[in-house]
């Protein structure tokens, strides 16, 4: 048996932050490199002729004191130059450092959102600790971007500061110890945002409940039931709460995260003092030397603080959001791993369930329960059962959406385990009942459901044909070129009957699947409607047989007379597969399936 990555157990830590900053960094050279080096460069510039400021100030007050015009002179030059190419070299920085952000985002959220889109299972997706992560990813990946400026501003500040260290230490050597008396503002700097963010994590779930509770107050979808059923002051009210109880949680760590803080910052302002008495009083002297120590001191004071607060928003935010980055890549590339036999051309034998059970990561519950059962090559199954048997759950192991918690499943006799989930799914076709709403044109609407033939106006037709669609796409004001969704301009809207056709026909776009799967896809249609759309294609189903398709059809639906006409018939009842065979076998056993289908049909007397 082979599992997806910590199956079952706690989701894995966040890698090192240093090695996630620096794999962050290596992603933006290798789409922005000129760009990159440059906004470096600039930076570091536009540090220098700042920190040189002291120098200048304690030349022109030696000058002043000795009356030594030309000291003076060149020491106001000095700074005239120093703060001219401070304030050039920073504006262009800050213009060229803009265009690599404007460039390296674009890069960045196209990273992100092809990371989450090609994870081959769906795990990460449904798993609340996985949400929570990935909500607060979502929130970075916007602005990941300035960390790579937050870097450079930090290289630039600790230019600034050994400049400065170095001009004190002209002085007397143990002014340096002021670099000493620093280092709780560090560790405070960097120890207080990891505080914060872990308890804003903490209470992710939270915090998902309130975006949630609002968007249900505030967008059009759930509008109508909102105002009928009265509960806007409901939601109000629980978002409110759901707010406060994050808020309860991060607020202590803030405050007390500030505490000591200021605590590290107390005791170097406290050393500070002591090195100007220290010069001034203890080494006697000149002015211009206390001059510079007062410059370069409060200089420092100021370097210090922007380096450690830079390092704090590396740490708390820019960092934070790197780590979360390197884990999804290291997840991605995990799950992307498992793969090494080819998908099989055709089938000979069929697929082969053995013995597989699957309990969704995180919970108890067995949604499948040692399953095993053969679908042959053509045939047409259909899978039936009560709401929460497990279909949709053997459908998704069959699409190698999760992988089984035990047991195996077999292409033929590979293994599917071992089948790049990338390759099966170009070899799937399906529509689902839990379809999504493409807001495009409806020609691309439908033929997202192959990519390739994405403009293949014939292919589309043919799809839209074979799902029924033909009057949904007649009603339309341009027919193909029409573009759904009201909220576009020029945009139709569509029943949800109408959407669930086009999904349909978004399913019929791949004429040679290895496997379709029809998992409840017209549960907006009428029961007459749904009947002669599956005969329908369960007819073509079996002409392909003819010609070696060999392709497997499975069909999930709740109505029984729909599902009479398949070939083989899987009957799923609290996780278990209780009976398998035929419509005419499975009645004459007088069993489970038998006993609902009679239900059923009396209810359509």
């Amino acid at each position: 048996m082979t599992s997806s990555p910590n199956r079952g157990q706690a989701i894995a830590p966040l890698p090192p932050a240093l090695s996630s900053m620096w794999r962050l960094c290596k992603l933006g050279y290798r789409h922005e490199p000129r760009m990159m080096l440059a906004s470096l460069a600039l930076s570091q510039l536009a540090a220098l002729p700042d920190a040189l400021l002291a120098l200048w100030l304690m030349l022109l007050g030696k000058g002043v004191l000795e009356h030594r015009s030309g000291l003076v002179e060149g020491a106001a030059i000095a700074l005239g130059i120093s703060a001219a190419a401070t304030w050039f070299l920073r504006t262009v920085s800050t213009r060229v450092q803009r265009r690599f952000r404007d460039k390296v985002t674009i890069a960045l959220e196209a990273h992100v959102a092809k990371l989450q889109a090609s994870i081959a299972t769906i795990e990460h997706m449904e798993r609340p600790e996985y949400l929570d992560r990935l909500s607060m990813l979502r929130n970075q990946v916007f602005v990941l971007d300035h960390m790579y400026m937050a870097v450079f501003s930090m290289l630039g500040w600790i230019l600034r500061l050994s400049v400065t260290l170095a001009l004190l230490a002209s002085i007397h050597p143990a002014l340096l110890l002021l670099a000493v008396f620093a280092i709780p503002t560090v560790w405070a700097s960097t120890w207080r945002p990891e505080i914060e963010r872990s308890a804003q994590e903490s209470g992710a779930q939270a915090i998902r409940l309130a975006r949630h509770l609002f968007n249900m107050a505030t967008t059009a979808s759930p509008g109508k039931e909102v105002r009928v059923t009265g509960i806007g002051d409901r939601l109000a009210t629980d978002r409110r709460a759901a707010w406060e109880y994050w808020y309860s949680r991060v607020a202590p760590a803030r405050w007390g995260s500030a505490f000591w803080h200021a605590v590290a910052w107390a005791i170097f302002g406290s050393a500070y003092v002591g090195a100007v008495v220290f010069v001034s009083s203890g080494l006697h002297a000149s002015a211009s030397q206390v001059l510079l120590v007062l410059a370069a001191g409060a200089r420092l004071s100021a370097y210090i603080g922007a380096t450690v607060g830079e390092l704090g928003f590396l740490r708390g935010f820019w960092m934070d959001g790197s780590r979360r980055l390197a884990w999804l890549e290291d997840y991605a590339a995990a799950i992307a791993a498992s793969g090494d036999r080819p998908v099989p051309s055709a089938f000979r034998k069929g697929i082969r369930v053995d013995h597989v059970s699957f309990t969704y990561p995180g919970t108890s519950r067995v949604v499948l329960d040692d399953v095993s059962v053969k679908l042959p090559a053509g045939a047409v199954v259909a899978i039936v059962g009560e709401n929460g048997a497990g279909k949709t759950t053997l459908v998704k192991l069959l699409s190698k959406m999760y992988e089984p918690t035990s047991g195996s499943i077999f292409l033929d006799d590979t293994p599917l385990a071992r089948v790049p989930a990338s390759e099966w799914r170009k070899r799937l076709a399906g529509a689902f009942q839990d379809f999504f709403r493409f807001e495009f044109r409806a020609r691309h609407t439908v033929g997202l459901g192959d990519v390739p033939r994405l403009d293949d106006e014939p292919a589309v037709v043919a799809a839209v044909d074979r799902a029924g669609a033909m009057d949904v796409v007649a009603r339309l004001t341009a027919g193909l070129e029409t573009q759904l969704g009201p909220t576009w301009p020029g945009g139709v809207e569509l029943s949800f009957g109408q959407w669930q056709k086009l999904a349909l026909a978004r399913g019929f776009m791949r004429d040679e699947p290895l496997l379709l799967i029809l998992d409840e896809p017209t549960a907006a249609l009428d029961a007459e409607t749904e009947h002669a759309l599956f005969e329908r294609y369960a007819a073509a189903a079996r002409g392909n047989r003819e010609n070696d398709s060999r392709r497997i059809t499975i069909l999930v639906s709740h109505r029984f007379s729909t599902v009479r006409m398949a070939d083989l018939i899987l009957v799923v009842d609290g996780a278990r597969l209780v009976e398998v065979g035929t419509h005419d076998e499975l009645m004459a056993r007088k069993g489970h399936y038998s006993e609902l289908y009679s239900i059923q049909a009396a209810a359509y007397r």
